[in-house]
């Protein structure tokens, strides 16, 4: 039998033994009541201490109080595990000799009971009973908010025979029980408030709704059963309406889509005549430097072979003279001479350096296209942009504070924020083993794991759950009921690793969450391993503002339909130069290092529940003012 199952202990979270129920319906077993009643002893005698509390619901009880063994529900759990009524085990009994079978046959119920396969819808599996042996259980006639389980009209004798069970609520078969009860006081939902539109039990009826018009819940739906044609009509309406738009839609985007692609090819196309252009300016530039190079090497590189060809004459016609004989008059003469004629053809001047080379000139020539062109994509970017493209920049340059920038007033009506309001369902693939659900909105820590399906996704060393689908763009708000121990609400990264170990995966304690922490005693901020004490005092209601587009997380506590700001979490945008810094604040610093590089990567809701008694609620928020935003 399952141990989370609605026949297990809530104390000690296994099927109960010797089963005892207290006044206020909930069952335990003997001896863990026992145990956490010591001075009343294990029979549940009368003794000193005062009166005790239900470990569930914390009723209080008188201290005469007399624990008694509830004969009817341990009879029940042993139908339910497939043995007989004895005292001990033994084998199971032949299904055709159970008393119920003579008196009311399970396989020919009457036509008008609520097991009759007729009376589900066409390929819809009926509710099975929860006492019949596994494999062959039986469709059920009714369910028991009381016990958590249905019945079909065999092991509903129990709850008409036993004074014990006679006070449990029984209705028509459910099929997801869990549901049915309120995730904070895990009571049957019996009342409607008209003026918050939500399902109450009687706890929450005589607090939190007190003086609001309560009514019972087949009262409601019978009214509102009175509006659904209407609705219905309405929701026709409307479907058409975003059918048309959405064909229109559709033919917009395929236009975007065409127009883009055709003016990405002509750009392409532009850009690659400009490079051509360009390659061919270069091409003549190059050409004409080396054209100017070969012709004015041609007639430096001839002054050079002359001037050095008249040198080796001059060379030689002065070591002829010095190798004359003195006797020899006619030799001297004769070589003087030739000296003399080789000296006067070097009389004139030798061609000096050019004063100018042309090819100078062509780097001037590409600096200035360069420059021409610079100018030219400037301009013309800027008229692409249009007028408004320069707004961030000039907002850049204003000094502000990172906790006032673009905020509503530090007290803002409620009504402003539910025109963003985000339905928050709790990702039970994510929730860690020692988290407890209730439905898609209540998550409770618990000390005992619970033996959930194996999942990629599920935290397996922090108490962690997300919620379901992933943010990306707009405005975002979600409401969340501490209802106690100390718990952690935020965002994290949809591609964060939920194997990290504890000191690195709590959220709030890396580069991808952050968070608002309540420790028992006040506020704090976490983002990056970093915490930002706050000097509010403690809210039970909290909002959560995140802001994507800007890049910010805000939250605030909720009073009376008025909202206070707690903190801001952005970057603080760059001071202008000659503005004084205001002091360092490492918490501030490392938000204007990294906290923008959380919103590149899709955000979803975050809660860690760090105590043991930690528990919490998601919203409820009006659903007239909800409006579900599509996840892209």
């Amino acid at each position: 039998m399952d141990s989370s199952g609605p026949f297990s202990c809530p104390i000690c979270l296994e099927p109960l033994r010797e089963p005892v129920t207290l006044p206020c319906g909930h069952n335990f077993c003997l001896t863990c009541l026992g145990a956490l009643w010591p001075h009343r002893g294990a029979a549940g005698a009368g003794g000193p201490g005062g009166a005790a509390r239900c470990p569930l619901c914390q009723e209080p009880f008188p201290d005469g109080l007399q624990l008694r063994k509830n004969h009817t529900l341990s009879e029940l759990l042993q139908l339910r595990q497939g043995s007989g009524p004895g005292p001990g085990p033994g084998p199971a009994p032949d299904p055709a000799l159970e008393p119920s079978a003579p008196s009311a046959p399970p396989s020919a119920p009457e036509p008008s009971a609520p097991c009759a396969p007729e009376q589900w819808p066409a390929g819809e599996e009926p509710v099975r009973c929860d006492a019949c042996p596994e494999g062959a259980a039986l469709p059920a006639a009714l369910s028991c908010l009381s016990c958590l389980a249905s019945f079909c009209p065999a092991h509903l004798g129990p709850h008409e025979r036993s004074p014990a069970l006679r006070g449990h609520r029984l209705v028509p078969p459910l099929r997801r029980l869990e549901e049915s009860l309120c995730p904070r006081h895990l009571r049957p939902l019996e009342r409607y408030c008209r003026a918050e539109r939500v399902c109450l039990c009687e706890a929450c009826a005589a607090q939190e709704h007190r003086g609001h018009e309560l009514v019972p819940l087949e009262q409601e739906r019978a009214l509102q059963e009175a509006e659904q044609p209407k609705v219905l009509s309405a929701v026709e309406d409307r479907m058409d309406e975003l059918g048309a738009g959405i064909a229109q839609s559709r033919r917009t985007v395929a236009l975007i889509k065409s127009a883009a692609v055709a003016e990405r090819e002509r750009v392409s196309r532009l850009f690659a005549e400009a490079a051509a252009t360009l390659q061919g300016f270069q091409t003549e530039v190059l050409g004409f430097i080396e054209e100017g190079e070969a012709a004015m090497l041609g007639r430096s590189q001839g002054d050079l072979r002359r001037q050095e060809e008249q040198r080796s004459r001059l060379s030689r016609a002065r070591q002829n003279l010095s190798q004359v004989p003195e006797a020899d008059s006619v030799s001297f003469l004769q070589e003087l001479l030739a000296l003399r004629l080789a000296l006067e053809e070097g009389c004139g001047p030798g061609p000096g350096p050019p004063r100018e080379l042309s090819f100078t000139k062509s780097s001037q020539a590409v600096r200035a296209v360069r420059d021409v062109l610079a100018v030219a994509c400037a301009s013309q970017w800027e008229q692409l942009r249009g007028p408004g493209g320069n707004e961030d920049s000039e907002a850049d340059a204003e000094p502000q504070d990172p906790d006032s920038t673009n905020l509503v007033e530090s007290e803002a009506a409620r009504d402003y924020f539910l025109k963003f309001a985000y339905i928050v369902d709790l990702d039970s693939d994510t929730a860690d083993k020692f988290l407890q659900l209730f439905g898609t909105k209540g998550v409770k820590r618990v000390l005992c794991p619970i033996n959930y399906p194996e999942s990629p996704t599920r935290f397996t060393h922090c108490e962690q759950v997300l919620g379901e689908g992933a943010l990306d763009r707009g405005t975002y708000y979600w409401e969340v009921e501490i209802i106690e121990g100390w718990v952690s609400v935020g965002v994290m990264a949809e591609d964060f690793s939920p194997q990290e170990p504890y000191d690195r995966g709590r959220l709030g304690r890396n580069a991808h969450s952050c968070c608002l922490q309540w420790n028992g005693r006040s506020f704090s901020v976490w983002f990056y391993g970093l915490e930002a004490p706050l000097p509010h005092p403690f809210s039970p209601t909290v909002g959560v503002c995140l802001e994507y587009a800007d890049r910010a997380l805000a939250f605030y506590a909720v009073r009376d339909g008025k909202m206070n700001l707690l903190r801001r979490l952005k970057a603080s945008r760059p001071r202008r130069v000659g503005v004084p810094a205001s002091p360092v604040d490492p918490f501030q610093s490392r938000l204007d290092s990294h906290f923008a590089s959380l919103f590149t990567h899709r955000l979803k809701p975050a809660f860690f529940l760090e105590s043991v008694d930690a528990h919490l609620q998601i919203g409820p928020l009006k659903k007239s003012c909800i409006s579900v935003l599509k996840r892209r």
